[in-house]
């Protein structure tokens, strides 16, 4: 039989749905483009195409991958996120549509300060989608991103090079502790791990499986990580300054319980991402 890029596509969407694989067609797409070196759209252009056996072998080894759960970014390498495609690896969390709101919030809040320049803290960056985009977005302003991991800073690294050269001062370090402990940042901003312990088995495998543990486990109830960002920032926060963080959907109650319990914070308030869900909390810090 003679696999034409089109008779391989259609093969390989029937074998995903199978092994219930996510999106089987544009699975398919995605990684036949990739293996070929070309777009989507080429790939129907060139329908008729026949695979040579040495791209058929190489696409079969990417099939079994994904058939055994390994995420699409992992594979490829990329993922897009907010206004560009990222590099990703395993070591660092794959970039998710729901972590634009914590971009595009504090965007919103960057543009309130048209003539100073803001310096920004972003922690525990991992791919360095989030500090990134921001500085790409408004590179007025002076961007820091910290991360535990050396793996992640390395691929942090090359996509902000790859963006221009995004100025961005990355350091190694767990949230704070690289840090001297004083009132410096207009904003500090992340996405901390926030999924309770007990929750992560229950987890597709692509998530549990592949990606970091340290980016995922948030404690008993998720909010750990939380807790003791929100306790430290006060400390470094300029006065007026602006805590940004992601939390679960249905982390509302407790979270605000958390901001409450500091006094250094006098405003509290939940934004709610596209799918209409609480997803990024904003505290600031007290003038006075």
């Amino acid at each position: 039989m003679e696999w034409t890029v089109f008779k391989l596509i259609a093969w390989t969407e029937t074998y995903f749905r199978k092994h219930g694989v996510d999106s089987p067609r544009l699975t398919a797409e995605i990684l036949l483009g990739f293996s070929l070196g070309i777009r989507r759209l080429d790939l129907y252009l060139q329908h008729d195409r026949p695979l040579e056996n040495q791209e058929l072998t190489a696409f079969k080894a990417l099939i079994k991958r994904r058939k055994n759960h390994e995420p699409l970014a992992y594979i490829t390498g990329e993922k897009g996120f907010f206004e560009s495609s990222f590099q990703v690896g395993p070591g660092v969390l794959i970039p998710r549509p729901d972590t634009e709101t914590l971009v595009t919030t504090a965007l919103d809040l960057l543009a309130r300060e048209p003539v100073k320049s803001s310096t920004v803290l972003e922690l525990g960056t991992g791919s360095g989608a989030i500090v990134v985009s921001l500085a790409k977005a408004s590179p007025k302003n002076r961007f820091f991103a910290g991360d535990i991991s050396g793996q992640a800073l390395d691929i942090a690294r090359q996509n902000a090079g790859r963006e221009g050269g995004a100025k961005i001062d990355f350091f190694q370090g767990s949230w704070f502790d690289a840090l001297q402990q004083r009132p410096f940042w207009d904003m500090i901003l992340s996405n901390p791990p926030y999924i309770p312990t007990s929750d992560i088995r229950h987890l597709a495998p692509e998530i549990k499986d592949h990606e970091p543990m340290t980016a995922l486990d948030g404690g008993n109830d998720g909010l750990d990580c939380i807790r003791d960002i929100i306790g430290c920032a006060c400390h470094y926060l300029v006065p007026g300054g602006h805590l940004l963080l992601e939390m679960g959907f249905d982390q509302k109650r407790k979270v605000m319980a958390a901001a409450q319990s500091c006094t250094a914070y006098d405003g509290i308030e939940f934004i709610k991402d596209l799918a209409d869900h609480d997803r990024v909390v904003h505290l600031k810090k007290k003038i006075d």
